[in-house]
């Protein structure tokens, strides 16, 4: 007789010995620490970086271990103020989404919730669409604009554009019943007039599509759609490295296409005491940096079993101790391999030209006009984060002059005329890579490296105006 197996036995140890969470901001003067211990499982740290970064804190120093049986971390964070981390909400969302009640070793307080989360915020039913191909000026105002036409309401989305290539999640409902889309008829219309958008023609039907180019090796165009219950739930900043890191693998000899000094330095090396590949990476300080890098090496499938985080103020240095699930190291071309994708994940995320932060009540071919003036202002979008609090509707755009040049002074004072009319219109400058970094902190001589950093890079800040629609 077989001997028995109690089912529950493997989250008995999760049960005696749940995830804890502690919100420290007595130890440090500067930066409030977040401190989590665990049972170690695959893919924990980047779950715990994803719930930091979603909610806009800049993570100035880490110390990581996760090797054997146990997860133990330390962040040290601020807010997008530069200061320590005091909001009891946002409190309360860390404990509650890294503490004991939370689903962080999957499984144990059962699956969370279907609808998505834009921060501390759900976003309700809705329909997810993907979208990926060739960039061009004007794309995203004509996406929206079928949406707008076919009588989709944007929840929520975000788009990246970078080497020639755009990556983008929509979440939509249906305008009329403020359902998610499950006419099959009404999505295969969405899907071929997306298509059409994205220069994609094929005559193959289906809920998701791709066309390849010429050499048959990258998709030009791909469209895909889930629903809010049955469908992929990925994180949706996860979701687009996903979508981009296809491209990567097709062109790994490809040019990076960023100015030399803006490229992040990366570098893998053997370390033979440990027997760990270690991996090494410089670059510009910014906003959500460790989440782009952990969240590559996990897809990659990697595992970070040590790491330090830390920033002087201007640049951010990350040291992580990685093996493959398999438990080896990384061989030659695997460590290049490596290198081109955290490279082009970093790369993704900078930004110049200008950031136009709009806040108005949400409708309806909203972002379709807005787009559509950008447009008509010959500006191009390198990257958009739209959200929906309520009634409200929070879009940035991260905008530059199609053709390369700097952005007249007219143009962004136009933009405030003829935008600036229905909703709030906020333009700020995004810092170039040849600005002086050390500079702009020396007139601050009484701001943390830590603030000094995010006051220059991020890329999120609304100040009063996010946390009145969140009160």
């Amino acid at each position: 007789m077989l001997p028995y197996f109690d089912p529950e036995y493997e989250n008995f140890s999760q049960r005696i010995n749940p995830p804890r969470v502690c919100i420290d901001n007595s130890t440090c003067s500067d930066c409030t620490l977040v401190k989590v211990d665990s049972m170690n499982k695959n893919g924990i740290l980047l779950e715990v970086v994803q719930v930091l970064s979603d909610l806009d804190l800049a993570i100035s120093k880490a110390y990581i271990t996760s090797d054997g049986g146990w997860f133990m971390d330390v962040f040290h964070v601020v807010d997008k103020q530069g200061q320590k981390v005091t909001d009891e909400k946002t409190i309360q969302h860390i404990e509650k989404a890294l503490g004991p009640e939370s689903n962080l070793l999957g499984g144990a307080k059962g699956s969370s919730s279907p609808g998505r989360s834009v921060g501390m915020h759900s976003i309700g039913d809705h329909t997810a669409i993907e979208l990926k191909g060739p960039d061009r000026t004007g794309l995203l105002s004509e996406v929206f604009a079928v949406l707008a036409e076919l009588g989709c309401n944007v929840l929520a989305a975000e788009a990246w554009m970078h080497r020639a290539r755009v990556a983008c999640v929509v979440y939509v409902n249906d305008a009329a019943s403020g359902q998610a889309i499950d006419d099959a008829r009404k999505l295969s219309r969405i899907e071929h007039r997306l298509r059409h958008v994205l220069r994609g023609h094929t005559g193959g039907g289906g809920a998701a599509a791709a066309v390849r180019d010429d050499d048959g090796c990258r998709p030009v165009a791909h469209t895909n759609f889930f629903s809010a219950a049955g469908g992929s739930n990925t994180h949706a900043d996860r979701r687009l490295h996903q979508l981009m890191h296809a491209d990567v693998e097709a062109d790994l000899d490809g040019g990076g296409g960023e100015a030399e000094e803006d490229r992040p330095v990366v570098s893998v090396e053997h370390c033979e005491e440990k027997d760990y590949s270690v991996v090494n990476v410089k670059c510009r300080d910014r906003s959500k940096l460790l989440f782009d890098i952990v969240c590559t090496l996990t897809d990659m499938q990697y595992v970070v079993s040590h790491a330090s985080v830390s920033s002087d103020g201007t640049y951010g240095m990350q040291e992580l101790y990685i093996r493959g699930k398999d438990g080896g190291t990384l061989e030659k071309d695997e460590a290049d391999r490596v290198i081109k994708c955290l490279e082009a994940a970093i790369s993704r995320r900078v930004s110049e030209g200008f950031t136009l932060e709009l806040c108005g009540r949400d409708r309806v071919g909203l972002l379709s006009d807005v787009t559509r003036v950008l447009r008509e202002h010959g500006l191009t979008v390198t990257r958009a984060d739209v959200t929906t609090v309520g009634e409200q509707a929070i879009n940035v755009f991260y905008v530059r002059d199609a053709s390369g040049q700097p952005v007249d002074m007219k143009t962004i004072e136009g933009l405030r005329v003829q935008i600036g009319q229905t909703v709030m219109l906020n333009v700020k400058s995004v810092p170039s890579s040849s600005s002086s970094s050390a500079a702009a902190a020396a007139k601050s001589p009484g701001q943390t490296p830590s603030s000094a950093a995010l006051s220059r890079t991020s890329f999120f800040s609304f100040g009063s105006l996010f946390a009145k629609l969140r009160a």
